[in-house]
This record gives structure tokens, sequence and C-alpha cells, in this order.
């Protein structure tokens, strides 16, 4: 059987980034079924369907709001962490725990998400999970130990990763090729947002009350997105597209799309660079204010200046860059950015350049994360033009193993303890060779077909899985 990826032109065997006519049958024996006799024809438009991207901007910001839940519960929180240290009594590595735990269960928790949104539809298995997000993030608010705080944060995680999985999914539901990767970076922008504003609002929080309010305040936006959702998001998977088996059949369909080798090349390239963001996010707090005697303004400050970089790129990527150049080129640029400025960062933070201050240490980061706007839209958009019929595994896979590296990634950065910012580059440099090493050797982005990375509007360019 010929390798995932190729398919035969003009009696030439060509490989190809996004197609694959192998794979219907290869999947479907994997339990991944088929739902089009032409792989490179879009599915079917469900009247819901029709109807939600009839109401895009209502659809787009429901969908950014669900996508910006894991920056809050993630950045309005990081201005708190030296007050909830020395507030619960417990060590620094203890307190990042409260951040893996929170990720760690995101990443878990889409893996039985995402196959439930295939079989029961996108809306109840979303609406169960935000509410049991809002409990959760409320009994945080009152966590007497550190311990009692990083249990509800795993399952505050466990149940947030609902929006993240599900997002995902109803995007695929109801875009492909060009125009899902233009609508990734526009999410990006919306939920960009929150990375901006989250670390503001929670040092403005933290001058009127203690890190406690942080987690009233996050609980009132789950409660508002949770009534946003039940009232303007509907149901975007028909009841034909669905898949009727159970843990076993959604079991067989992850095998199924893990033994895609371009897929599962992007799923673990996002996965790294996502590595590459949180040991930032997990890092900075403590680089910023313990190393660098920042204020927890002028870390919310440079935070949300990075987060605006990050946004930037993204609608760069989306408004100019995505239909005109192959979304593969694009993704190896930014990688190599990734690498580079993370290169940068080791040198001046082990001090081969001298002792550096925070200006260039900014410099370094603001490089970093401006670059994930290439990155991080892109190995989702790829990967997704694969699986049209299996959105919610196959966004389950990317959203935990991006979850789970992250959660990897975010104790390595403070093995040092808090008074140097070396560990934080050493994780960000090994994980941006290791995602550019995995885009290269599983990808293979040179031996793609002219065109296979900028697929047309409308045209599904994944294997009808």
């Amino acid at each position: 059987m010929p390798e995932s990826g190729q398919k035969t032109t003009q009696g030439n065997i060509e490989e190809t980034g996004p197609v694959a006519p192998d794979a219907p049958g290869a999947l479907a024996a994997a339990g991944v079924p088929a739902a089009t006799a032409d792989p490179a024809a879009p599915a079917p438009a469900a009247p819901g369907v029709a109807a939600a991207r009839r109401t895009g901007l209502l659809v787009t910001l429901v969908l950014g709001g669900l996508t910006a839940l894991p920056p809050l519960s993630m950045d309005m929180y990081l201005p708190a962490l030296p007050e909830v240290t020395g507030a619960l009594g417990a060590p620094a590595a203890t307190i990042q725990l409260t951040l893996t735990a929170c990720l760690a269960g995101m990443a878990l928790g889409q893996l039985v998400v995402g196959p439930m949104s295939d079989k029961w539809g996108r809306r109840r298995p979303l609406l169960a999970g935000m509410i049991v997000y809002v409990l959760a993030t409320a009994v945080c608010a009152l966590a007497p130990t550190a311990e009692t705080l990083i249990g509800f944060r795993l399952l505050q995680g466990l149940a947030g990763a609902a929006g993240i999985v599900i997002a995902r999914a109803v995007v695929r539901d109801l875009y492909d090729g060009v125009e899902m990767a233009r609508f990734f970076s526009t999410l990006m922008l919306i939920s960009g947002v929150a990375p901006i504003v989250a670390p503001l609002i929670g040092g403005q929080i933290l001058r009127i009350t203690d890190w406690r309010g942080v987690f009233h305040v996050l609980t009132g936006v789950g409660v508002l997105l949770t009534l946003v959702v039940h009232r303007f998001l509907g149901e975007t998977l028909p009841p034909e597209r669905r898949h009727e088996g159970g843990v076993g059949q959604a079991l067989r369909t992850m095998r199924g799309l893990l033994a895609d080798r371009v897929f599962t090349g992007y799923m673990l390239t996002g996965g790294l660079a996502f590595a590459v963001l949180f040991a930032y996010i997990s890092a900075s707090p403590f680089v910023v204010q313990e190393i660098y005697g920042a204020s927890p303004q002028t870390f919310s400050l440079l935070f949300g200046l990075n987060s605006i970089g990050l946004v930037a790129v993204g609608q760069i990527n989306g408004k100019l860059l995505v239909g005109r150049v192959s979304l593969d080129k694009v993704l190896g640029w930014g990688l190599a950015v990734i690498l580079l400025a993370a290169l940068a960062l080791l040198l001046m933070t082990s001090g081969v350049f001298g002792k550096a201050g925070l200006v260039p240490v900014a410099a370094g980061l603001f490089v970093l994360m401006s670059a994930m706007g290439l990155a991080m839209p892109n190995t989702n958009a790829q990967a997704l033009m694969r699986t049209p019929h299996a959105a919610g595994s196959a966004s389950a896979l990317l959203g935990t193993t991006s979850f789970l590296v992250g959660a990897v990634a975010s104790p390595l950065v403070g093995i040092a303890g808090e008074h140097t910012a070396v560990p934080m580059a050493v994780v960000q440099l090994t994980c941006a060779v290791l995602a550019l090493a995995c885009f290269l050797s599983l990808c293979r982005p040179w031996r793609a077909a002219p065109g296979a990375g900028a697929a047309q509007p409308g045209k599904a360019s994944g294997p009808a899985a």
C-alpha cells in the first residue's frame, strides 16, 4: 500500500502534504468512516451548518470566547503567582504545579470530550463541560491549601477542555481549506485579546483584593460564556455525520489518525511549539518580577505587548499570506524564527553577552511570541484538513498533545529555582529544535506538490476520513 500522503498524477507518484487518497480505506479499517465518494469534495452542508455560516460574525465571537477561556484561566492568574506562594506557604515549584494541573486537565479532558462530540454532537458536551468549569473555578477561589488548589485546577482544566476541543471541531464542521486557515487566524485575533487583557485585569484585581478575587472573576466569566453558548451556538454536526461507536470506536478512530504520518507530524510540531509558548507563560512571572525586579503591573504590560505581537503576526498570516504562500512554507519560517529567538534568549540569560537587562530579554521574548502567530494556526489547519469527518477526535489529539507536552515543560522551567532564567531558555530551545525536526522528518514539506499547502476556498484537501 502506498504511504499516506501520496497521490498519482499523470502516471507519476507525488507526495502531497494534506492529500492522502489511500487514507479512506486505511482509516476506515481503523474505525474512521468514509463519508464521501470523492475525497476532494467537501461534505454537504447541513441546514444548521448553513445557518451558522450566515451568522458568521456571531459564531466567530462565540468560538473566540471558547478559545479565549484557556488563556483567561492561565494568564489572569499569572501576576498572583508570587502572592499565592506566600499566602499558601508553598514553594514556587509547588505553586507552578497549579498551572501544570490545569494544563494536564485540559489535555486529558480533550481525549474524552472530542470523541463524545463526534458521537453526540457539539452542543451537549460543550454545555456540560462549561457548567463543571464554573463550579470548579468557584471552589478554587476558596481553596485553603496548595494541594486543594492543585486538585481543583485539575478539574477546572478537565472541564475547560470542552471549549477548546469543540471550538476547533466546529471550525472544521463549518470551513475548509484556505477558509479554515483564515478562520483560525481570526480566532487568534479574538482569543489573543485574552492574554493581552487577562494579566492587566489580574494585576488590577490584586490592587483591590487578593489572589482569590482572580478566581471570583473567572467564575463570572465562565457563567457568562455558558449563557452565551446556550443562547447563540447551535448544533453544527448533523446526525448523519456522527459516529455511533463507544470507547472502542473512539480508540480505533484515533489509532487510524495516528497512523497517518503527516497528521502525526503536524500534531507533534504544534505540540512542541506550544511547549515553547507555555515555558514562557509558566516562567515569565518569576523571570520578570523576581529576577528583574519588575512590578506585577509592568509584567502585565510586557505580557500584553507580547500577546499583541502574536495576534498581529497571526493576522498577517491570515490576511496576507494564506492563499498566496504555501502553509508549509509559512510554518517553516515561523519555526525557524522561534528557534533563533530561543537561542538568543539562552545566550543572553546564560551571560554569554555579559549581564543582560530586562529590555533585551523582553525583546527576545517578543520575537519568539510573535513567531507563534505563524506556527500555531497553520499546524492546526494543515492537520485538520486531513480529517474532515473525524474532526472531534483529531481536535482532541491535537489539543491533548499540545497540553501534555506543555505540562511537562512547565515544571522544568523552575528546576533551578527562582533566580535564573536559563532553564526557561533551555526548555524553549530544546522544544523548538524538536518541533522543527518533527516538521521536516514527518511532514516533509519539500516533497509536497505545488499548491498542496494552499488549498482553494471551499475545497476539502484532506482524506474523506
